[in-house]
């Protein structure tokens, strides 16, 4: 693949990727199963390698998705909550061991847990009593629901026992047992309400409901899997799970420690077989190293502990039939095909609908009109169609053609040549991007708008209230009072916040107006570079290639941008509004610029500062963290227990080390 077509594959993949990321974590309502997902993140992961010169600290594969629920407040994890990267073979388990042994010399252990499938959680416990429960989030802040927690009889309130540290944090899974699934969608569709369509999504709702009375009717469990904290019993992860049980914890019975990979591999292939035994669900197998000090070692990628992996099993498949296709319009005006299938149970749910994500997944298919097609589902509501069986195919049917207009707002459609997906250009009229774009304007890593959501969007949208961004300035309480579920102190609350939002600085708001390809981090590297809305505007393709990470694809995107009077006048009234669109210089209180053009390795133990209080210190100086010892490496800081392994490596590369009093003394401290 040459350089061009690469960095059109990988921006088509975030953008995708950045899509269902959405779906899945913001509305709950993803489009396309864990396997097609993972397939896709592997693809993107690949072609980062690749090319180096296009990975994105805000690309999909170095972001965490996101539950917030604004009804709750947010809590900031003290240690971040990441996921784990998924394998669906034996080679990918003994590649990962592959990775693992050339870091970590001698033998290593593991211990294998059921990844089960539900909601995560953090608990927070002081002198033994529980303190505050939180969601996983967006891996760096999540919900408070210590109230909803403490409805479920498995999650202790007060610990018992020896040893048990003054403060620490436990995680583990918020579950809904099959038996209490399947008891409360009967009583649902009873009384003519929608069933939930997994016990996962039902655990999840649940948690998030604001009456705990009816959270504690639901009966949900909590298995918990790992300990965390700066004064755990042991340095070993499975020990650690066996003093919590002591406690009083629900740790898993099925838990494994083993020896070796070989090990490892005989656990996933008993549970593949023996998992429909379980009361609770379950979609793989999580492989995690012992050995604190290793994981420790091993440290984290942006996303990922290199010390942990997870296994899922293989999605079920079924055959069914083709009803009609569909088509849904997305905020950028992307056009998502979609499958209405004739209803088929497929691992314990009912499936009736799958994404076809674009034209040529159509195509390539060859898809007919009542076809009976082959779907696969790995836990997600909408699954994918993997195949078609032509042998039932009538003589008669005539093939799937995609469409050729919005099918919202009748405008022709659009594909760039290099481009999966086709398009409607009609951004400031077509009724769901409109409301898309608002959507993502309010949210919180943009404008951060308290109060509004997607039915108050809408409502104000049916009312010719809000027909662009900068007419959320122009709202009045009166236009707010009146709407379903709203009254003083919702608009009073609405109003607050958008005048707070005046004050969000330039790069986040050049975010908000949702410019294609600008996500947070290019929007930071754009703000950095050209310190004006004024000075973007006019910016050629060629000026804007010159700023660090910003290739072809996104210049173009730009220019386009501006080149576009709807757009040149919104930005005139956001102007008016006040919002700030210039950058506003400001100094890190004790940054300095020492460190500036150093890529910096950090291995071992410390004891001045944690790993990532040095980690933040770099940055704070102007330095690179990086993870792993190459030729570019400018120093690596040294603490204790560094493995002979890497020593030999930075011996052989020339590359200088520095221990920690060096470092805080190169810096100033």
């Amino acid at each position: 693949m040459s350089q061009a077509k690469a960095i059109i594959r990988i921006n088509e993949l975030r953008e995708q990727l950045h899509t269902h990321n959405h779906n899945y974590y913001v509305l709950s309502q993803p489009t396309i199963s864990d396997f097609d997902f993972d397939m896709l993140l592997n693809e993107l992961i690949d072609l980062e390698k690749q090319y180096p010169q296009f990975i994105d600290p805000n690309s999909p594969t170095q972001r965490v998705g996101s539950d917030i629920n604004l009804e709750f407040s947010q809590v900031e994890h003290k240690y971040p909550m990441l996921s784990l990267g998924n394998t669906y073979s034996e080679d990918e388990i003994r590649d990962f061991e592959t990775r693992i042994k050339k870091l970590i010399d001698g033998d290593v252990q593991y211990v294998c847990e059921l990844k089960y499938d539900g909601t995560s959680i953090s608990l927070t416990y002081k002198n033994g009593k529980l303190i505050q429960a939180v969601t996983r989030g967006d891996g760096v802040k999540g919900d408070d629901v210590t109230a909803n927690v403490k409805t479920i009889r498995s999650v202790p309130l007060q610990l018992s026992g020896n040893n048990i540290p003054e403060e620490f944090e436990i995680r583990g899974e918020i579950l809904m047992p099959f038996s209490v699934f399947d008891k409360l969608n009967l009583e649902r569709e009873e009384i003519g309400e929608t069933a939930f369509a997994n016990p996962r999504n039902a655990a999840s709702g649940t948690l998030k409901m604001q009456n705990s009375a009816t959270v504690a009717k639901r009966k949900l469990d909590c298995y918990l899997y790992y300990l965390i904290g700066k004064e755990i019993p042991t340095r070993s992860h499975f020990d650690n799970l066996q003093a919590a049980k002591k406690w009083g914890f629900k740790v898993p019975e099925n838990t494994a420690l083993c020896n070796n990979i070989d090990e490892v591999i005989d656990f996933i292939n008993i549970w593949d077989a023996k998992r429909e035994e379980l009361p609770v669900p379950i979609d793989g197998i999580v492989i995690k190293v012992n050995s604190i000090d290793e994981q420790e070692e091993l440290g984290f990628t942006a996303k990922s502990p290199r010390w942990a992996i997870s296994y899922k099993y293989k999605a079920e498949r079924v055959a069914t039939k083709l009803e009609k296709v569909t088509y849904q319009v997305g905020r950028t005006g992307s056009i998502t095909p979609v499958a209405n299938l004739e209803p088929v149970l497929l691992a314990g749910t009912t499936v009736k609908r799958a994404s076809l994500h674009n034209s040529d997944i159509i195509q390539n298919l060859d898809l007919h009109e009542a076809d009976t097609v082959y779907v696969e589902k790995g836990g997600e509501i909408i699954p994918k169609i993997v195949g078609v069986d032509t042998s039932k195919r009538a003589k008669n049917a005539k093939s799937i053609e995609f469409i050729n207009e919005c099918p919202e707002c009748r405008t022709k459609l659009v594909r760039k040549e290099g481009e999966a997906n086709h398009y409607c250009p009609n951004d400031m009229e077509c009724p769901p991007q409109i409301k898309g774009k608002i959507e993502h304007f309010i949210s919180r890593r943009a404008m951060d708008i308290d109060g509004l959501g997607e039915e108050t969007i809408d409502l104000l949208f049916k009312e010719n209230l809000l027909n662009n961004v900068s007419d959320l300035y122009s709202l009045q309480k009166d236009n707010i009072t009146p709407l379903e579920r709203m009254g003083d102190k919702s608009a009073e609350r609405i109003l607050n916040s958008l005048q707070n939002s005046l004050q969000i600085p330039y790069e986040r708001v050049l975010y908000a107006l949702g410019i294609r390809y600008v996500g947070a981090t290019v929007a930071k590297k754009l703000a950095k570079a050209i310190p004006s809305i004024e000075q973007l505007a006019s910016s050629s393709i060629e000026e804007l290639i010159e700023v660090d990470e910003i290739g072809g694809k996104i210049a173009e995107s730009i220019v386009e941008y501006f080149s576009v009077n709807s757009h040149k006048e919104l930005i005139s009234k956001l102007k008016e509004h006040g919002l700030q669109l210039e950058r506003i210089e400001e100094e890190k209180e004790g940054g300095s610029n020492i460190l500036e053009g150093l890529s910096i390795v950090i291995s071992g133990s410390f004891s001045k500062y944690s790993r990532d209080e040095l980690k933040a210190l770099i940055e704070l100086h102007g330095g690179k963290n990086v993870g792993s010892i190459s030729k570019k490496t400018s120093f690596l800081l040294a603490g204790e227990k560094i493995g002979p392994s890497k020593l030999a490596k930075v011996e052989k590369l020339g590359i200088d080390l520095k221990n920690e009093d060096q470092f805080l003394e190169l810096i100033g401290l």
